[in-house]
């Protein structure tokens, strides 16, 4: 059974890199799971972030694995990978909203109540990024509140079902569950 790990936060708040120096740190094949979709050149500020996390993993052995939707589909597949680095949940979410305006907060809890069993059934160590966004004010509009909510909804999810469950502020981990 595989050991999981969620880590939240607020942007740049040290999740991607601790989160990356874990499972640097584990034996065996390592894979980062990309949901960020492919950014064209009229964004190049996110084409430089993609630039940078590969940056980051340059020289570690790193497989990449780019899935904006279907990540029940890399945890039923990818089963030669021990370590899988899923970055991140928030976009995944916003990706899934895209695709489908209409997705209910049941309907996504069930989805990643769907992953944590995937993943649960896997050998070795599964790690979820995601942003906290549940700490600001209320959204002036409803895709955002919808946003803000199935996020809030995912996190709650895929945290009961994990090992371990880390919040990052001001680039320092605090352990929620462990």
């Amino acid at each position: 059974m595989a050991k999981i790990i969620l880590a939240t936060g607020g942007s740049r708040s040290g999740k991607s890199g601790y989160t990356q120096n874990i499972a640097e740190s584990l034996p065996g094949k390592r894979a980062f799971v990309a949901t960020c979709p492919a950014p064209s050149e009229e964004d190049p500020e996110m084409l430089e972030r993609v630039v940078r996390h590969q940056q980051d993993r340059f020289g570690a052995d790193w497989d990449t694995i780019e899935e904006e939707l279907d990540l029940q589909r890399v945890l039923r597949e990818y089963t030669d990978v021990n370590i899988l680095l899923i970055d991140c949940l928030t976009l995944w979410i916003s990706n899934l909203i895209h695709q489908n305006p209409d997705i209910s907060e049941d309907e996504l809890t069930a989805i990643c109540r769907e992953l944590i069993q995937l993943s649960k059934q896997r050998g070795g160590t599964v790690i979820f990024v995601t942003n906290e966004v549940g700490c600001g004010i209320v959204p002036a509009n409803s895709i955002a509140r919808k946003f803000r909510d199935l996020s809030g909804r995912c996190n709650q999810a895929i945290a009961k079902g994990a090992d371990e469950v880390i919040f990052f502020s001001c680039g320092l981990p605090l352990f929620l569950k462990k």
